[in-house]
């Protein structure tokens, strides 16, 4: 039985991403997976990572749950919109402050290189944009899909890491959206 963790970054629960989550997790149940959730916005943290890498700050108790729930995952599913071309910010905060080494990776004494520790689980962005995908990726040269899946998930050894562009989500109506969720839903059954 698969193991999906989906992480919702947004941090409107009235937003269209709460439903894409919904659905997913619908579509993963469906399958038969075994399926959790992590909704960042619900989190009691503090997302500033304080003094980086110099001194530990201590984890949160539910940054420590969600660390647990990234460990049993075979598959991560990241749902977020792309705000000013990057992440929104607590759903950066979460990054800095778990994707820690010793954790997600670990540097290797006296070498520019270093350990991946999430080899073995694979991930599925899924990120809502006010603009074609397309658009995105040519003139912008999608900045959050490089951050998170190259700079992080990819850095940490995940992969391989799928990627869907839902938009244009503000000229959307009930219709179109209704199919944007039946496709996540799909996304959910198939678990990708």
């Amino acid at each position: 039985m698969k193991k999906i963790l989906i992480i919702n970054g947004h941090p409107n629960p009235d937003s269209f991403n709460f439903a894409i989550a919904e659905s997913y997790k619908k579509g993963a149940d469906a399958s038969g997976a075994q399926v959790e959730t992590i909704t960042i916005a619900d989190l009691n943290f503090n997302p500033n990572l304080k003094f980086g890498y110099q001194k530990r700050t201590e984890l949160e108790p539910d940054l420590l749950e969600s660390w647990e729930k990234i460990k049993r995952a075979d598959h991560l599913v990241w749902i977020h919109p792309v705000w000013w071309g990057g992440l929104p910010a607590v759903a950066k905060g979460f990054i800095d402050r778990l994707f820690l080494p010793g954790m997600a990776f670990q540097y290797r004494e006296n070498s520019v290189w270093w350990d991946k520790l999430l080899k073995g689980k694979t991930a599925h962005i899924i990120t809502t944009l006010d603009q074609p995908g397309w658009f995105y990726r040519l003139s912008f040269g999608r900045p959050s899909v490089n951050q998170l899946k190259k700079s992080t998930l990819g850095f940490c050894g995940v992969k391989p890491v799928k990627v869907s562009y839902i938009g244009i989500i503000k000229n959307s109506d009930e219709n179109q959206r209704k199919k944007w969720l039946e496709k996540v839903y799909n996304f959910g059954v198939r678990n990708k």
